[in-house]
């Protein structure tokens, strides 16, 4: 009898960790909104509670949150997305990929197909190497706010992201709800 116990009590505990809780997933996705999925049941549950990834603006950092996906393959789709290609569906993002279908279907739910017209697209601008001529186009920069951005980036190197950004620039939250929009890294 103990050894049925224990065999159901071990199914019990394997079910839990493939199927988490919304709840336990919830309160880790509050403590760290940017979690990465363990699993594609995680994926599911992260997706039913409302998570998604808008493909057209993600990030290395967005793509790795996706079970089973390399570093490698989210620094390529992160560069393909800043040289502009849009991936209009899964049968796009399994090209990009060199994958099957069937291999990037269950990233389906979780993933938000988004389109942006080419004037949105193009007010985007890579703090970290945008020259100065981009960078002033900005509405929101100003010549000197310019200036010390390219001067930052090359005393102390790229920024790592908007936080990084912030700091190292020393702006307030006003500033970087603006800029969040215009800026990418």
């Amino acid at each position: 009898m103990p050894i049925k116990r224990w065999l159901s009590s071990l199914a019990l505990q394997s079910a839990a960790k493939l199927a988490p809780a919304p709840s336990t997933l919830q309160a880790r996705l509050q403590a760290n909104p940017y979690l990465r999925f363990d699993s594609i049941a995680e994926l599911q549950a992260a997706a039913a509670l409302g998570i998604r990834i808008d493909v057209a603006q993600a990030t290395q950092d967005d793509w790795l949150r996706l079970p089973g996906l390399s570093i490698h393959q989210a620094r390529t789709l992160a560069d393909l997305i800043r040289a502009g290609l849009q991936l209009h569906c899964l049968d796009d993002l399994a090209a990009a990929l060199g994958l099957s279908i069937n291999q990037v279907a269950s990233y389906g739910p979780i993933l938000q197909f988004c389109f942006y017209d080419e004037d949105e697209r193009s007010q985007l601008c890579n703090a970290n190497s945008a020259p100065a001529e981009a960078l002033h186009k900005l509405p929101v920069l100003s010549e000197a706010l310019v200036e010390a951005i390219i001067q930052e980036r090359q005393a102390q190197g790229p920024f790592l992201n908007l936080v990084d950004f912030q700091q190292r620039m020393g702006l307030g939250a006003d500033a970087i709800g603006q800029l969040m929009h215009y800026l990418r890294f």
